[in-house]
């Protein structure tokens, strides 16, 4: 099949690469010129874990290009991806003016081919408020183009396992005003379907509002969590204790019950906002979703409260080696991630920080600047520092070589926002813990 992918962003990237892979044509089109040059070069513009390998395969076998010509790229495909960005206006509503602008752009290409050529689908991947896809069909039905149907395909890929996410799906949601539309959808999405998983089918604005509801309600699990452990640390309770007790519940099942220091991302804080800012504009506001947001907030600086209260309230002139500065392990994405948050009310009270993390140094660059320093290694960011404070999770954290974090620290000093280690673990090995929801581990 002939597909078209429409910006080569995150979702972009990896959809194109995966549509690819299951023996379709694909073009990407974008208009970065910069981001344009590496992805010809065939350089992934992107940190996922599993994605170069197929990306170099299907560049190879000449499935896979890349082009900033739109017509050229469209008036050749069948199927025609949105996957553009969407970002938060100050109200807090998804700004459309890409995926809009595009449409329009879409309208006169098929308007100077004829109007009334070959049936084209035009799916939008991009997380969209409730009623875009009409926005889509209008702005495209103005030049008079006849042929074509508007179709709302939301992505559900997390950051770190999107391949795999795209490539075995748990469903595909599929929503469509036409039978044949969905017909062909179908039949695109059958070879990633085959073990039985669903493809369900809806209406384009139950499956715009889909994709919001999901995301917010994951984001309200974490933000219980969260509240939760703050309430533990006051009672004397172990959330992750709690969090084993609820989790076997099959009712509550294991998966978002994590307490941390707040969501961060490209999709929680944003489709969260956006759901607010819809459901009131509808006269019909999600209030849990207001305080979800705002205890999120707040949650990002339970860690710098910890910090404080150490130090009796002055961290002036202290030096904190930092471990993780991407929102999430396996991926480089600094969008809305609580490390910066964090880092710059460290900043704010005086205190230096050097950090380290295996992916998002450089990402982490246009967040944060020159305004702390970055190292290559874990325990390069320990020299000199008062304390090691852990903002992500990654894997290669969790079981360090506590001889040599003790040797490097001024003193044997951790803030755990993502409780990876042990509290008895390191209680035994005579190190001052603190961790969300727990009892802290104070070693004189």
């Amino acid at each position: 099949m002939k597909i078209s992918v429409i910006g080569t962003g995150y979702v972009g990237l990896v959809t194109g690469t995966c549509f690819a892979e299951s023996g379709n044509h694909v073009v990407c089109v974008d208009n970065d010129p910069e981001k344009l040059r590496k992805l010809q070069n065939k350089e992934v513009t992107i940190y996922e874990p599993g994605l170069e390998v197929l990306f170099q395969r299907n560049i190879s076998q000449k499935r896979l290009e890349f082009t900033n010509d739109l017509a050229q790229a469209v008036l050749r495909s069948e199927f025609i991806f949105l996957c553009l960005p969407t970002p938060q206006g100050e109200d807090g509503s998804a700004d459309l003016k890409y995926i809009l602008g595009v449409a329009d752009d879409l309208g006169r290409i098929f308007a100077a081919e004829g109007g009334d050529a070959k049936q084209r689908i035009i799916i939008n991947k991009s997380t969209v408020p409730v009623g875009t896809s009409k926005k889509v069909f209008d702005a495209i039905k103005k030049h008079g183009v006849k042929n074509f149907d508007v179709v709302s395909n939301p992505e559900f890929l997390r950051e770190g396992y999107a391949v795999e996410d795209f490539m075995k799906p748990d469903r595909i949601v599929i929503g469509s005003k036409t039978k044949y539309a969905m017909e062909r959808m179908k039949a695109l999405y059958e070879p990633f379907v085959r073990q039985g998983n669903p493809i369900i089918e809806m209406d384009t604005a139950s499956a715009e509002v889909t994709k919001y509801a999901a995301n917010s309600y994951l984001a309200m699990r974490i933000t219980y969590m969260n509240e939760l452990a703050n309430f533990c640390e006051k009672v004397g309770a172990d959330v992750d204790l709690i969090r084993k007790g609820m989790g076997t519940d099959t009712r509550i099942g294991k998966r978002f019950l994590f307490p941390g220091i707040g969501y961060g991302g490209s999709c929680f804080p944003k489709d969260v906002n956006a759901l607010i800012k819809t459901s009131v504009d509808m006269g019909a506001e999600i209030r849990l979703l207001t305080v979800v947001d705002e205890v999120n907030r707040l949650q990002k600086e339970v860690l710098v409260t910890k910090v404080l209260k150490h130090y009796g309230g002055d961290i002036n002139g202290r030096h904190f080696a930092v471990w993780g500065l991407a929102f999430k392990p396996n991926t480089d994405d600094m969008r809305e991630a609580p490390s910066v948050v964090i880092i710059q009310h460290l900043l704010k009270h005086g205190a230096t920080v050097t950090a380290y993390d295996p992916a998002a140094n450089e990402s982490a660059r246009f967040y944060l600047g020159e305004s702390i320093a970055y190292v290559e290694n874990e325990y390069d960011a320990l020299d000199g520092a008062d304390a090691l404070l852990i903002f992500t999770e990654w894997n290669e954290f969790r079981t360090p070589d506590f001889a040599i974090v003790r040797s490097r620290l001024k003193q044997p000093v951790i803030f755990d926002g993502r409780n990876i280690f042990d509290p008895d673990k390191m209680k035994e090995l005579k190190f001052t813990y603190y961790g969300i929801g727990r009892k802290p581990v104070i070693n004189a």
